[in-house]
């Protein structure tokens, strides 16, 4: 029940938030480890930061208005593939930030970063748990990926991508790999 929870207090604080420009902002979303976010090691449960992460891509939707031609016109949001690296674990009741914003994109899917950062006790940063995913909106009556550029144009963007950092190269070819051997 929590999630459906942050998901509601998502929307409608949403709507008081700024507008975001999913090219070039970063969604920060606070949140707190609660008990029943923790797994028997008495800390956040891996699953449960993809399932945080969902919250930090749909902020951007909403903030961004891709959330209208989303409803409008029946699209799907699609996580194709996912890596995280967790560095820090997160304990009961610690606050901590999602940081989620766009790195890159091709025709018809973008490629995201989530941060989990908290602080340290001095106050200096803490990264928890830094993550790639490779996402898309997928149209059912039309049977495939919409394409970017006519995302962008709905929230009326015009933009190029930006090129690939090694480490999203590294983790598309991954991807592409993964996709070969199944």
């Amino acid at each position: 029940m929590n999630l459906w929870l942050r998901l509601l207090h998502l929307i409608i604080a949403s709507f008081a938030r700024p507008k975001l420009d999913p090219v070039r902002d970063v969604s920060r979303l606070a949140f707190r480890v609660w008990p029943h976010d923790l797994d028997t090691s008495l800390h956040m449960n891996n699953g449960r930061y993809w399932t945080l992460m969902d919250l930090g891509r749909t902020d951007m939707m909403i903030r961004s208005g891709l959330w209208r031609p989303i409803l409008k016109k029946g699209w799907v949001p699609v996580v194709g593939s996912a890596q995280i690296r967790f560095r820090r674990e997160l304990r009961p009741f610690r606050a901590f930030i999602l940081e989620t914003r766009i790195l890159t994109w091709s025709d018809s899917h973008v490629v995201m970063e989530h941060r989990v950062m908290s602080q340290a006790k001095d106050g200096s940063p803490v990264l928890n748990a830094i993550a790639l995913v490779r996402a898309g909106l997928y149209d059912r009556k039309e049977r495939r990926f919409v394409p970017m550029e006519r995302l962008l144009a709905e929230i009326d963007i015009e933009a190029r991508a930006p090129a690939a950092a090694p480490e999203v190269e590294a983790f598309l070819r991954a991807e592409e790999t993964l996709k070969s051997a199944a």
